[in-house]
């Protein structure tokens, strides 16, 4: 971001490290508990418990960001001229963009929730067709938020609302990403689901709808309000 000499070349470096690592483990992951049966019901249930481990974490950095947002916010210094948003910023208008967002996420969440569904009555072209839409839906929402960004009247160094805002919301749209992602391995490994063994869809499910619940709260809070 600084264009300091050689950063490129260590992030992408790094970038292709992290897909490798990924792909190893989850590699490895697949091997285990399709062909070896090692996940029985005790490795389940670590499995389980470490995940929610992670998100508990997850929600831990939003939490800590939001209480960044809510300082700022609620007392605003005086070099932003003691009110909020500061003076020159035009903040979006939640009825758009924001709103539509919104209503593409809380889809997404029906229709995670009817392929789950679909899957543990052993529906599973119901299924698919719902996990294909579930990834349509996350899609559209990140070509939606990148509209929005390459729109705003405001960028990451307006003051601390830009910062608060896009630190925010781009912390979110990575979560996406990275949901859209762990969706996209659940359809192509489909086949080695069943009805009883899905623990991989079962831990995208939930973190989807985890990335749900947080983007109500980043709607009502840097939209909604921001707006009044």
């Amino acid at each position: 971001m600084n264009n300091i000499e050689y950063s490129k070349e260590v992030y992408y470096i790094g970038i292709l490290g992290i897909i490798i690592s990924i792909y190893k483990w989850s590699r490895d992951i697949i091997k285990e508990g399709s062909y070896k049966g090692e996940h029985t019901e005790k490795v389940q249930r670590n499995l389980t418990i470490g995940f929610i481990l992670f998100i508990i974490s997850e929600i831990s950095l939003f939490l800590s960001l939001f209480i960044s947002y809510f300082y700022n916010s609620l007392i605003p210094s005086i070099e932003i001229g003691g009110i909020w948003p500061p003076i020159g910023i035009e903040t979006l208008d939640y009825k758009s963009v924001p709103l539509l967002n919104t209503i593409i996420l809380l889809s997404s969440g029906l229709t995670i929730t009817a392929c789950h569904n679909y899957l543990i009555y052993a529906n599973y072209k119901s299924s698919i067709l719902y996990l294909i839409l579930t990834l349509f839906l996350g899609f559209l929402f990140s070509y939606f938020q990148y509209f929005e960004y390459w729109n705003s009247l405001f960028t990451l160094s307006d003051s601390i609302y830009g910062a608060s805002f896009f630190v925010l919301t781009g912390c979110h749209a990575l979560h996406i990403i990275v949901g859209t992602s762990l969706l996209l391995i659940s359809l192509l490994i489909y086949s080695h689901f069943t009805t009883h063994h899905h623990l991989f869809f079962s831990f995208s499910s939930i973190y989807w709808h985890v990335v749900d619940l947080i983007w109500l709260f980043l709607f009502f809070l840097l939209y909604f309000l921001s707006s009044y």
